[in-house]
């Protein structure tokens, strides 16, 4: 490595901290300027950091906690019936993208396999873009943010077995014991976390309540402990992380450990939007720029619709329809983390993966601008639609 971890912190947070004062009196949002400082100073710009694996890796805790924080606020009877409402539509939109991405890849002259892949890509949508924009009455209680918690969490599942399909190294098989594994460890891990937290971790916390200290290393332990547990079962870090969060959910406690985290989340979220700018391959940028322009361009247009459409099947109101769709209208972290595995598997180019890469970014920015600039967040320049 060319330079210390804490080499590398100083360039990230100061040069965060400068960026975002430029992005804030430009009136763009933040999410873009971190996206940009890792884009400058990464490998492929200024070279000021070249190894961005250990920043990548632990920006990936603040996806855990992000999901974490989900749980604690939402409460196990709602998060039932929002799923049950949200399977269809989970379903069929996630065909839809699949299925578009596909036949664009076939336009674009790419591989059987190199479509298959980047039809999984367009398939899933950011659970940090959806959530870090959505304010957080909205999120933890109306029906907007049960719902797409709910699509989110359906995505993150199939996104799951997408992966454990790309890590057997063969599209055309999978591990069917191993499939089985993690469909039945799903609600074991769920009833595990119910029996943990009633029957141990409630009690521990009654008992020292007062040792703010002891709470706030509790709250850290349960949340990355199911996460491994989680991991190692087969399912994601983020669904253990979610489960942790919920089965704490209707404990007085939750409130508290959820505001005690937040700061924790957002300094790794920053880490995590500067590895995505850092790892994009700027010299790939002249091969792929059209094709990501046009394929970024279908996926803000084709998002929006299809969530519409199926929402308002559901008898969902035609603004909540909109406004989920727009929110949703971008393709997810999975879908880079499908790239990297893809690659490392040897199913793809870099070309592709590049695509794929390049399309995550474009969307992150344009969806982000369409939210900040019309709907209520916590991040919008304007003081009217500013909602925390």
């Amino acid at each position: 490595m060319g330079e210390t971890l804490f080499q590398s912190f100083v360039l990230i947070f100061s040069g965060a901290a400068i960026i975002a004062t430029v992005a804030l009196y430009t009136r763009q949002p933040l999410l873009v300027a971190y996206i940009a400082l890792g884009a400058i100073v990464g490998p492929y710009g200024m070279k000021l950091i070249t190894d961005v694996d250990v920043v990548s890796e632990m920006s990936r805790i603040g996806i855990i906690f992000l999901l974490f924080l989900l749980g604690l606020d939402m409460q196990p009877k709602a998060l039932v019936s929002v799923l049950k409402k949200a399977t269809s539509v989970a379903l069929i939109s996630s065909a839809s993208f699949a299925l578009s991405g596909y036949a664009l890849g076939y336009a674009f002259g790419f591989t059987h396999v190199e479509n298959l892949i980047i039809g999984m890509a367009m398939m899933f949508s950011s659970t940090i873009i959806g959530i870090k924009l959505l304010p957080t009455t909205v999120l933890h209680h109306r029906h907007t943010g049960e719902m797409m918690v709910g699509l989110l969490l359906l995505q993150d599942f199939i996104a799951i077995l997408c992966l454990m399909v790309l890590l057997s190294g063969n599209l055309g098989e999978v591990d069917l014991s191993q499939l089985l594994m993690t469909l039945v460890a799903l609600p074991l891990v769920g009833l595990f976390a119910y029996g943990f937290v009633r029957f141990v971790l409630l009690k521990l916390i009654q008992k020292f309540d007062r040792f703010h200290e002891y709470i706030f290393l509790v709250a850290l332990g349960w949340c990355l402990g199911m996460a491994e547990i989680s991991e190692i079962l087969g399912l994601s870090a983020e669904i253990g992380a979610f489960i942790a969060g919920i089965t704490l959910a209707t404990s007085p406690i939750a409130q508290y450990i959820a505001l005690s985290l937040k700061p924790l989340r957002d300094f790794f979220l920053i880490l995590f939007f500067f590895s995505i700018g850092a790892r994009f391959n700027l010299s790939l940028l002249p091969d792929i720029a059209i094709p990501a322009l046009l394929m970024a361009g279908i996926v803000l247009a084709l998002k929006p619709l299809v969530f519409r459409f199926l929402l308002r099947h559901q008898s969902e109101h035609n603004t909540l329809a909109w406004n989920i769709g727009f929110r949703l209208g971008q393709i997810s972290e999975f879908s880079l983390l499908i790239a990297f595995v893809a690659t490392n598997a040897s199913l793809i180019s870099e070309k592709a993966s590049t695509l794929i890469q390049a399309t995550a970014i474009i969307t992150f920015l344009v969806s982000s601008y369409i939210v900040i600039f019309n709907y209520p967040n916590p991040i919008a320049v304007s003081d009217k639609l500013r909602r925390d």
